[in-house]
């Protein structure tokens, strides 16, 4: 009896892959936190203009195909829905060899293989442990396989094009083991002139492995299709291209263990990796582009825009590295239907596209997208959205945050969620450039965690509530820094205090006890500057840090040692509109 759902991936092979606070190592290069940054002392009076920028890496980091740096190490135990699916549970003894540049008809080993002007089908009906070795190139060819029984194809060196169809064109419905042999390089591609899925199509379970490199290019429709769920295990080194439709697409799951996975995709609404049921990440890297604009569904009566990643179901990310941009209109790093789950690895996410009208029909960008619940209970999340209405992190649902580091820098509400927001744990940055740091339009619950939030300045405030509908702010524990102030109204369980002003790009030094967290303001942002702990805070502006542990690309810094600065006055602060008295916006003034 074959085991389903085999939940082995939750079983986390390093303590790396689930972050609970700020860290040294950083993909980007580290950070060398400057020396006062320019400070001198004097107060910025011109903000209050709708507008709020930064700096520091999350502000600059893109993201590009890489298929040449290693594949990271650090990874969660890998998933298999089945342990069938595993290639050491298997072994294929029947080899047949097929060489493309000069294909053969044989029958072999109870094997049949048909040659057609090129074209090659191998047939092994009931033969049992079948492994297909292909070698050779075709620029107009194709290789077919059909049977009763799992197989493996060893890919060892190929090429293939196929103008009419799919080149590699799996039309059993069992188990396929796709072995890339190891150094070998190997292409795949269609034309223009069929109605295929793919110009990899796999119409049972597709289960790639090896240490080799393959190439697929679709130009009639998707890249890799499988009618099931694929399977990426540690080695591969994959790009796929499509210029019509998906890079990816799968109807049953996709599970990425590990690998190299290389993705563009460049039709309008298309998907780099698109998936009907759940999306599980566990280790690699896996880097998708998408450059197409936003398209008009006729049949689901909506607009669309193109997404590194998209989901009909779940989205689970354990381990290794996702690297997402779209740059069309209405584009998303990731979009999934159901819920998204961060437990451990790193998510970079760019999208540079404004919002895709089509009618009175629109589709706006987002880092984040999920239609259900949003949880973070480790790893690393940046997120930077720049176009028109691009919100960072979102989700129709809840959203909560218990452990890693999350940084969103949108050009709308950097974090969002349509009904209950809980921060309790992390490190959690929310810069919205013309809107709202955090917004929660049921309860928001800050509870713990560091959690570093600026607006764009008056009406908006740092961290809201949606007061409107009956819903607060609870405040009631963590290390807050706040650039705008608090929702009106909120329930400040733990104690909020106020500077009497603030300086734009200044380094600020906060201590609690013997524990310090030292931020850099905005170089324009919200009225006002509001700090929460579990005891009053020493604050301090102008200061320079040395050592510590970095996050949010060099904004944030947890310990490190502490020179210089100037002591800022605190007051009790009670949230809302009154917070000192009016006096207009920008740094040093109030809302």
């Amino acid at each position: 009896m074959m085991m389903r759902k085999v939940m082995i991936f939750m079983l986390f092979t390093i303590t790396m892959t689930v972050m609970t606070c700020c860290t040294t190592e950083d993909p980007l290069e580290d950070f060398v936190a400057p020396v006062n940054n320019g400070w001198t002392g004097g107060e910025n009076m011109q903000g209050g203009n709708g507008s709020s920028a930064t700096t520091g890496k999350l502000a600059t980091f893109d993201v590009a195909l890489d298929a040449e740096t290693t594949e990271p190490a650090e990874a969660a135990t890998a998933y298999y829905p089945e342990e069938e699916d595993m290639l050491e549970n298997n072994e294929f003894t029947t080899e047949v060899a097929i060489d493309l540049s000069a294909p053969v008809a044989k029958t072999e080993n109870g094997v049949e293989v048909t040659v057609a002007n090129g074209h090659i089908t191998a047939n092994h009906g009931d033969t049992k442990k079948v492994c297909y070795t292909l070698t050779g190139t075709t620029a107009n060819g194709s290789f077919t396989v059909v049977g009763n029984k799992k197989y493996a194809v060893k890919l060892n060196g190929v090429s293939i094009t196929n103008p009419d169809s799919a080149a590699l064109n799996l039309l059993s419905s069992k188990r396929a083991f796709i072995i890339l042999t190891d150094g070998t390089t190997n292409t795949l591609a269609d034309g223009t002139g069929g109605s295929q899925k793919g110009a990899f199509y796999c119409k049972g379970k597709l289960l790639l492995s090896g240490t080799g490199s393959l190439s697929v290019t679709g130009n009639t429709s998707n890249g890799i299709h499988s009618a099931d769920y694929i399977v990426f295990g540690k080695g591969c080194n994959i790009h796929v291209k499509s210029t019509a439709n998906h890079g990816i697409k799968a109807n049953d799951g996709i599970f990425i263990n590990g690998g190299i996975l290389n993705v563009e995709v460049s039709a309008a609404a298309a998907k780099g990796i698109n998936c009907e049921g759940d999306i599980i990440v566990n280790g690699g890297r896996t880097t998708v582009l998408t450059t197409g604009g936003g398209a008009y569904d006729s049949e689901e009566g909506e607009a669309k825009g193109a997404a590194g990643i998209k989901a009909d179901g779940t989205l689970t990310m354990n381990g290794g590295e996702m690297w997402l941009k779209s740059t069309g209109a209405g584009g998303k790093g990731i979009n999934t239907d159901s819920e998204a789950n961060f437990n451990g690895g790193s998510v970079y996410v760019v999208t540079t596209g404004s919002q895709y009208r089509s009618g009175n029909d629109t589709s706006s960008p987002k880092g984040i997208k999920a239609d259900g619940s949003i949880s973070i209970a480790g790893g690393r999340l940046w997120v930077r959205t720049s176009g028109n209405s691009g919100e960072g992190i979102e989700t129709k649902s809840e959203l909560s945050i218990t452990g890693g580091e999350v940084a969103s820098y949108s050009y709308d509400d950097a974090i969002n969620s349509k009904s209950t927001m809980t921060i309790s744990g992390g490190y959690v940055y929310a810069h919205g450039q013309h809107n709202d740091g955090i917004d929660a339009n049921g309860n928001c619950y800050i509870k713990g965690g560091t959690v570093y939030a600026i607006c764009s300045g008056s009406p908006e405030v740092a961290i809201d509530a949606n007061t409107e509908g009956g819903y607060k702010l609870y405040v009631e524990g963590g290390t807050i820094v706040a650039v705008g102030g608090l929702e009106s109204g909120s329930s400040l369980t733990q104690s909020c205090y106020q500077a009497s002003s603030w300086s734009a790009s200044a380094w600020y030094a906060m201590t609690v006890g013997t524990s310090t967290f030292s931020f850099q303001t905005p170089s324009s942002g919200g009225s006002g500057l509001v700090v929460s702990a579990a005891s009053q805070p020493a604050l301090l502006s102008g200061v320079s840090v040395s050592g510590g542990n970095t996050c949010f690309g060099g904004i944030g810094i947890s310990g490190g040692t502490v020179s210089g600065g100037t002591s800022v006055s605190l007051s009790a602060y009670s949230g809302g509109s009154g917070m000192g008295g009016n006096m207009g916006g920008g740094p040093g003034g109030w809302r």
